[in-house]
């Protein structure tokens, strides 16, 4: 890792633990991150890694992605992560990598700065992984297009500014008739319908959207009219990065948290440190998450270098999805009762594990992308 990658994941550190850490409780209850804090991430430079220096951006590459991606799983808070990760990695990259140059001179400064919050709305209530079976539809008329339909578990869904929406412009032409719009909040027929209640990453918001009639310029086509999937695709190899390398940053986090207490912790007499089978099994997960750790940078690179990636990425998002869920559950153990409270940090980050094997794509699915290509 040279230098300036050392140096901008010290900077995120710092700032995650003298900001973040003892500020996030509240978010868990409140259900958000206030914009404030990505409106100060943007100040500081996080939220523009990869995007050109005349933006506003540091022009970087996937591995900073998987810096900051780590860094933010360290806070401990997955619902603060992920806000981060969605507006930086997952949302925005649509604008910069399909956008007009009109289009990204209108938004993308704002984007940066966190001015302007994101969101990509592609899940609907019958599709997820399965991209291609979306039904909201996008018709032409004039020079608008009306999209009709619904999304789910969109994440930054109630306070984003922009969303980035999959519709149909021809729904018989399968992958190749699904298309990306801009849809700026108070377009009239659009509406957040509700926010959702979550198991884990509480204090990230999580939305219905409905499209009603929803008139959007032409001239708000994100890219090619038919295109969208690809692009879809395409961004998801940023995604999983991401979401691998939240994992991983969750799971370090984890395993510090839990030597801290087995150390201290006495059972029949002594630390639980001292029972071989707890500190050889810590030893174990520590293994894993280093060589987790070497995974995602690996794809990280690979991508970097503009080779393809795809097997790499998705034996990432696979792995790492999984292998958090597996920290977390022997962590909680190693702590007893106690993690089952509430007021245990490690209590809260099992609950936000669980969905890291599931969204940003299934493990089932991304290990039959992995098989495809052995």
């Amino acid at each position: 890792m040279d230098s300036t990658y050392l140096q901008l994941r010290d900077a995120i550190r710092r700032y995650v633990e003298k900001e973040i850490v003892p500020n996030a409780a509240p978010w868990e209850e409140q259900g958000f991150v206030p914009r404030e804090v990505l409106r100060e991430m943007g100040s500081l430079g996080f939220l523009g890694l990869r995007y050109p220096e005349e933006f506003g951006g540091s022009a970087l590459d996937a591995r900073a992605t998987a810096l900051l991606a780590e860094e933010l799983g360290r806070s401990s808070f997955g619902g603060f992560a992920i806000t981060v990760l969605v507006h930086t990695d997952m949302a925005s990259p649509h604008l910069m990598n399909a956008g007009s140059a009109s289009q990204k001179e209108r938004y993308l400064r704002q984007v940066i700065s966190g001015e302007k919050i994101t969101a990509v709305a592609v899940t609907e209530p019958d599709a997820g992984s399965d991209v291609k079976g979306i039904r909201t539809r996008a018709a032409r008329e004039g020079n608008h297009y009306v999209l009709n339909g619904s999304k789910m578990f969109i994440t930054n869904g109630v306070h984003a500014d922009l969303y980035f929406v999959a519709a149909k412009t021809d729904p018989s032409a399968g992958s190749k008739g699904v298309t990306m719009f801009i849809v700026e909040k108070g377009t009239p027929g659009f509406s957040v319908a509700r926010p959702l209640d979550k198991h884990g990453w509480r204090s990230s918001d999580t939305a219905e959207l409905v499209f009603d009639n929803c008139r959007v310029p032409a001239e708000n086509v994100l890219g090619e009219e038919g295109r969208g999937f690809y692009a879809i695709m395409k961004n998801f190899q940023n995604e999983r990065i991401a979401i691998g390398a939240m994992a991983i940053g969750e799971s370090a986090k984890a395993l510090e948290l839990t030597l801290d207490y087995v150390k201290t912790r006495k059972a029949f007499g002594a630390p639980l440190w001292d029972k071989q089978a707890v500190r050889q099994r810590l030893a174990m997960l520590a293994a894993k998450v280093e060589a987790g750790r070497q995974l995602v940078w690996h794809a990280a690179a690979l991508d970097a270098e503009g080779r393809d990636c795809v097997r790499e990425v998705s034996m990432v998002k696979a792995y790492c999805g999984e292998l958090v869920n597996e920290v977390m559950y022997d962590c909680l153990q190693f702590h007893g009762g106690m993690g089952y409270m509430r007021e245990s940090p490690i209590e809260r980050m099992t609950r936000d594990a669980r969905v890291q094997s599931i969204g940003g794509g299934a493990t089932e699915v991304m290990l039959e992308e992995v098989a495809k290509r052995l």
